[in-house]
């Protein structure tokens, strides 16, 4: 079942399907292949307008379709973006937060935890 707000038959609808088959093949399990198409289907709904609300992350990031997973298949340290991180601080009240680049944010905040 799309995401709330995607209409049966549309091509975002088909987009889920789509997904959601995808990771399923993948071997994801089936909650975690509906979530993994929400989430993408919805980010790209923000991206072309159709939305009501979309936050930053899903207008100034690389589009999902051509990050095509390239985040996932590197050998470099994964975790949370610099936006994520920084929302974060924010929330535990972290001072200097604004000045601080991604390194520094992963530090103060898991400090923080």
């Amino acid at each position: 079942m799309p995401p709330r707000g995607v209409q049966k038959g549309t091509k975002r609808a088909r987009q889920y399907e789509h997904i959601k088959e995808s990771e399923r093949e993948q071997g994801a399990s089936e909650s975690r292949a509906e979530e993994i198409a929400a989430r993408t289907v919805n980010k790209e709904r923000a991206r072309s307008g159709e939305s009501r609300t979309r936050s930053r992350t899903s207008t100034d990031d690389m589009s999902s379709s051509r990050r095509g997973g390239q985040r996932s298949g590197t050998d470099r340290p994964k975790g949370r973006t610099r936006d994520q991180l920084y929302n974060e601080a924010k929330k535990l009240g972290i001072e200097g937060r604004s000045s601080m680049n991604k390194e520094q944010l992963q530090r103060a905040v898991d400090g923080r935890k």
